[in-house]
């Protein structure tokens, strides 16, 4: 997400060629496989989130809470996982958490082999199902290791690629029906992020909504803080605080002397169940 894994010209290059917390029980229906299942009350919050590549110190997340946001992206995990992470601990969300803070688990799985530049891990079509239950159940050991209970969503990356590439398409929604499939049935609620000219679109245009994400984070930078002034696609599509926005990114901002460069979001969707 913007220079957490390609530079902000890299990811506007591939966009442009791929063309207050509330407890509640809300979001579910989009989620065919949850349907079966008794899960925990769903924990949402409402207001502007951050996302940045490393997690911060509890010191720089203590000086900067109580100001203009009150939630936090963090990338849990993934083989394509842009940056180390030596601040994100068990002990880190439980101090963070105590601060005041939400939570928002994102996980850095798969990228489609049609997409430009290079990862670690790429999806086939031979791969995408086995890749997403196993990238899937990683995401899950990942989010409870740092405390992140079952009924937290967990937010899959999935950066812009030629979803015109029919072959490549399908492989990523086969590996995104899998991912979701497989937290679902682990009790992890399932998030996507996506970019609304590529990624995101691919998952809301899909005719067969079986096994797709309950939650969408979608980028558009257009500096809007709005999860429904610019919303790209159907009205009744991820209603009921299950929606989430990237609206700016690389904004250098200092908070009461720590300087932290990050991506804004406009935020009313699940967030990490902790504590």
């Amino acid at each position: 997400m913007s220079s957490h894994r390609q530079s902000k010209k890299r990811r506007y290059i591939a966009w442009a060629v791929a063309g207050a917390a509330v407890v509640a029980g809300a979001g579910l229906a989009a989620q065919s496989s949850m349907a079966a299942t008794t899960w925990p009350a769903q924990r949402t919050y409402t207001g502007r989130a951050f996302d940045t590549c490393t997690a911060p110190s509890v010191a720089a997340m203590k000086a900067w809470h109580g100001g203009l946001y009150g939630a936090a992206a963090v990338y849990i995990g993934g083989k394509n996982r842009g940056c180390a992470q030596p601040n994100l601990t068990a002990s880190w969300v439980k101090s963070v958490s105590a601060q005041g803070w939400k939570l928002i688990p994102l996980y850095v799985g798969a990228q489609p082999s049609c997409q430009t530049g290079s990862s670690p891990e790429k999806l086939t079509a031979a791969t995408a199902a086995s890749l997403g239950a196993t990238d899937a159940a990683d995401a899950v050991a990942k989010a409870s290791a740092l405390g992140m209970k079952a009924g937290s969503p967990v937010y899959l990356d999935m950066e812009a690629y030629d979803i015109t590439n029919k072959a490549c398409n399908d492989a990523v929604l086969t590996y995104v029906r899998a991912f979701t499939k497989t937290l679902n049935a682990k009790t992890y609620r399932s998030g996507y992020y996506g970019f609304t000219s590529s990624s995101a679109k691919a998952i809301a245009q899909a005719t067969d909504r079986t096994n797709l994400p309950g939650n969408m984070w979608y980028a558009l930078w257009d500096k809007q803080n709005t999860t429904t002034g610019d919303w790209p696609f159907g009205a009744t599509q991820w209603t009921n605080h299950s929606r989430a926005h990237q609206y700016m990114v690389n904004s250098k901002e200092t908070r009461n002397g720590y300087t932290i460069t990050v991506d804004r979001d406009a935020w009313d969707a699940p967030v990490a169940i902790t504590g």
